[in-house]
């Protein structure tokens, strides 16, 4: 079978497309064949070699899978032949392992899809239930209460179900993009307005659009200029939520920022996934409500860029360069 392997760091051309033997499952094991395998930002830190939860090289990059169960081992009394399942490496001992045309995986780690997600859009699970997430960590133990939330780079994968999931929760959505296209995509994906990720321009655009009263939450996954004025956009009591730094550090003293703005009693949160490796249970949770959520029609994927597993490189490259409109998806041979 063909996969993908990171033998030496690197820019996209690290990827290298290799053959592997059919893995067969043993007990208490699936193998799962891909019909549809996701490309996300993990991917390229594990391309990079900076990922701080880094498989052992050579490394095979990929943290989801849609696909159909074609072998059980023995003692798998759960699952069987035949069925759609969505496998996701966080739900495995060590991340990555999903660029391969099969894997073999625990028995307890797939996801059984029903019939109204496609393998297309099961691929965009693992991002809603990071939304999920999100919202859980912007107020542990109890659902924040609706008011006006910011996204940054709101025409990715994860802020696309982001905002489906702040507005099924009651708030308003507002986004940034940097361009006419990225504004129109994330509009007709959930947002109810769309701002320039200008940071220049950024909070005057935000109090412009909340009557001079500022948004009650931020999730940020850019970092760089942009941090520091999502944290000016904030109304008193407002959170901001750093869940990565694609651009950077913040370009601010964001301490000296925020006791610049005492008056605010502003609050700064620095959000990883990684937090709920050891709670399986509130994990799992978390996908079985997004499953629902996306079954049902109240969130839905994100129109998918679709490219061929040979196409991975590209991929990356699309990626690298802030091209993404949504979530890519590659299909095997």
């Amino acid at each position: 079978m063909q996969v993908v392997r990171v033998h030496q760091p690197g820019g996209p051309e690290a990827l290298c497309i290799e053959q592997l033997p059919l893995p067969i499952p043993g007990p208490g094991e699936v193998r799962v064949h891909a019909h549809a395998i996701g490309v996300g930002r993990p991917d390229v830190l594990i391309r990079q070699g900076t990922y701080k939860w880094m498989p052992p090289l050579p490394a095979i990059p990929g943290a989801e899978l849609a696909g159909v169960i074609d072998a059980v081992g023995e003692r798998v009394t759960l699952l069987k032949v035949g069925q759609r399942v969505l496998v996701s490496s966080r739900d495995l001992t060590q991340r990555g392992g999903c660029y391969v045309q099969s894997i073999v995986v625990p028995e307890s780690a797939p996801y059984i899809l029903p019939d109204e997600i496609s393998l297309n859009d099961a691929v965009s699970l693992p991002n809603l239930q990071l939304a999920l997430a999100l919202m859980q960590a912007a107020s542990p133990g109890h659902s924040p209460i609706p008011g006006t939330v910011l996204i940054t780079g709101a025409a990715g994968g994860v802020a696309t179900m982001l905002s489906q999931v702040a507005r099924y929760n009651g708030f308003k959505t507002i986004g940034t993009a940097r361009s006419d296209d990225k504004r129109q995509f994330a509009l007709s994906n959930g947002f109810d307005a769309v701002l320039d990720a200008n940071p220049v321009t950024l909070v005057e655009q935000v109090m412009s659009a909340t009557g001079n009263q500022g948004v009650n939450l931020v999730y940020d996954h850019l970092g760089g200029a942009i941090f520091p004025a999502c944290v000016r956009s904030l109304s008193p009591l407002g959170l901001a939520v750093s869940y990565n730094i694609i651009t950077g550090q913040p370009d601010t003293d964001v301490f000296g920022l925020l006791r610049e703005l005492l008056g605010k009693s502003l609050g700064v949160r620095c959000f990883s996934m990684h937090t709920f490796d050891e709670d399986k249970k509130n994990r799992q949770s978390m996908m079985l409500s997004a499953i629902q959520l996306m079954s049902q029609g109240h969130v839905k994927a994100p129109p998918a860029v679709v490219m061929n597993f040979s196409q991975v490189a590209e991929a990356h490259d699309i990626l690298d360069k802030g091209l993404t409109l949504g979530k890519i998806v590659l299909k095997p041979n």
